[in-house]
């Protein structure tokens, strides 16, 4: 039930940030995409709060990231952008495990 949840929320997750990104989604509908996403995982009832795979670690960074950092961070900070970039990169198995990202369930 675990990994069914990961995989189809990265892959949600992955779409509606590149849209973002890309000028092509408003940020509340990502927004609203995370919280609902939020409500769906304390529905799991896991109480583990630790990750258990580099994969997950990655998509709760990206979860927290989008959460604590404000509409014109997002839009404006290429530091953010780039590290955005590198998850999403990572989730979709382009990329080599980001270093130094810290992701912890909710």
């Amino acid at each position: 039930m675990l990994d069914a949840f990961l995989e189809q929320k990265t892959k949600q997750l992955v779409f509606f940030l590149s849209r973002y990104l890309r000028g092509q989604l408003p940020y509340r509908e990502m927004h609203l995409f995370i919280w609902d996403t939020l409500e769906e995982w304390a529905q799991l009832h896991v109480s583990n709060k630790v990750p258990q795979s580099f994969r997950e670690i990655v998509f709760w960074h990206l979860i927290y990231q989008l959460e604590f950092c404000s509409e014109t961070e997002l839009k404006s900070d290429r530091r953010l952008r780039r590290e955005l970039h590198q998850c999403m990169g990572y989730l979709l198995g382009k990329t080599q495990v980001p270093a130094d990202f810290v992701g912890v369930r909710p």
